[in-house]
């Protein structure tokens, strides 16, 4: 009876020992799990907040790349349109300078409109007529009969001693104020009071403002007189500067000293003194070149009229000299303002854009060059 007693209690034994047993493999197997679930969320979360942070990074970046993109988009448009507003101009890229004053490259000569737009903003007539030695009833009979004509481009100065006359035939000229440029000088002896100077050639002139003042070439005190016509500017008195009688050397001594780069350089320049080496240099600065003595000068007229090379280019055009070495002025970029007291003659120096010389002629007409100076500045 014990033995049977002792041989069941041991079976029941067996059977509590294998139940605990699973129970406890069971939950042995059950802790893995949970830890594996939970590593396998935080990895999951971890990997969705990366996602996320990429994508957020992503969508950043790409906010950026779309800036940055549209901002290059609107330089490339600005860079563009600045292109195409020279272009329409005739120039080049502008450069600021000194005062917020834009200047801009070489600027193209315009011959539907006959003009050129100066670094000022200003447009300006490519030919004109110069009053040197023209005075009293002649230089007016002058001015009339060049605004009679279409020209639209008046030099003066106060050495001429004839602002007062041209400013009369102006006033007195049917021709609007607004479409007629002039331009006048201070002389070096004015340059010790350059504002009285300036006064006084807006009194003698008497029409409104004046189109362009230059300092009528180098001498003591030209900075400062330079200086003051740039107050005049700001004052509303003057519209343009410029210089006459400047070159290389002048010019890389004189442009740093001011603020408003001259709109215009005036030189003497003709088949027999050409300047090839100034004008370029000049025209990369943005300004714009003007000839004086454009037929040789005073005395030296005739001689140059009756070049061999030039007359033979005048007769296969059906033209005159004078017409053919104006002509090739304004195809190198330079503006004309031959003087002239006869009527026939200030006509005949306007009609210049109904024919075009080839650059086998240009380069003929180089070829006379001299480096014959036919005045003193």
């Amino acid at each position: 009876m014990k033995q049977r007693y002792k041989l069941l209690l041991a079976g029941l034994l067996m059977v509590i020992f294998s139940a605990c047993e699973k129970r406890t493999e069971s939950s042995v197997d059950k802790v893995p799990e949970q830890y594996g679930q939970s590593e396998s969320a935080e990895i999951t979360e971890q990997t969705e907040n990366t996602e996320i942070t990429g994508q957020t990074e992503s969508v950043k970046t790409t906010g950026q790349t779309e800036q940055e993109h549209s901002a290059t988009s609107e330089t490339i448009q600005t860079e563009t349109q600045t292109e195409n507003n020279l272009t329409n101009g005739g120039g080049q890229r502008p450069q600021m300078q000194e005062g917020g004053h834009t200047v801009t490259g070489d600027r193209t000569f315009n011959f539907e409109t006959k003009t050129v737009l100066l670094n000022s903003g200003y447009e300006m007539p490519i030919y004109g007529i110069g009053t040197y030695s023209l005075t009293g009833d002649t230089c007016a009979a002058s001015v009339t009969a060049a605004l009679n004509s279409g020209v639209r481009l008046i030099d003066t100065a106060h050495m001429y001693h004839n602002e007062e006359i041209v400013g009369e035939a102006v006033r007195n000229s049917a021709v609007p104020r607004e479409e007629i440029f002039v331009i006048t000088k201070l002389y070096p002896n004015q340059f010790s009071d350059p504002e009285t100077a300036i006064e006084e050639a807006l009194a003698k002139l008497d029409i409104d403002y004046i189109d362009m003042m230059l300092l009528h070439h180098p001498g003591e005190g030209d900075v400062e007189a330079y200086l003051a016509m740039e107050k005049a500017v700001a004052d509303g008195k003057i519209r343009s500067l410029g210089l006459s009688n400047w070159y290389v050397e002048e010019l890389e001594e004189f442009l740093p000293q001011i603020n408003i780069t001259p709109a215009l350089v005036q030189n003497e320049i003709h088949p027999y003194y050409q300047e090839n080496d100034v004008i370029p240099y000049i025209h990369s600065l943005g300004i714009v070149v003007q000839g004086w003595y454009p037929l040789g000068g005073r005395g030296y007229t005739a001689q140059l009229l009756g070049n061999e090379v030039i007359s033979e280019i005048a007769a296969a055009h059906g033209r005159s000299s004078a017409q053919v070495i104006l002509r090739w002025n304004l195809q190198k970029g330079v503006v004309v303002i031959p003087g002239s007291s006869n009527p026939n003659h200030i006509q005949e120096n306007t009609e210049l854009f109904d024919f075009e010389l080839t650059e086998e002629e240009m380069e003929r007409i180089n070829a006379l060059d001299r480096g014959e100076k036919h005045d003193w500045y």
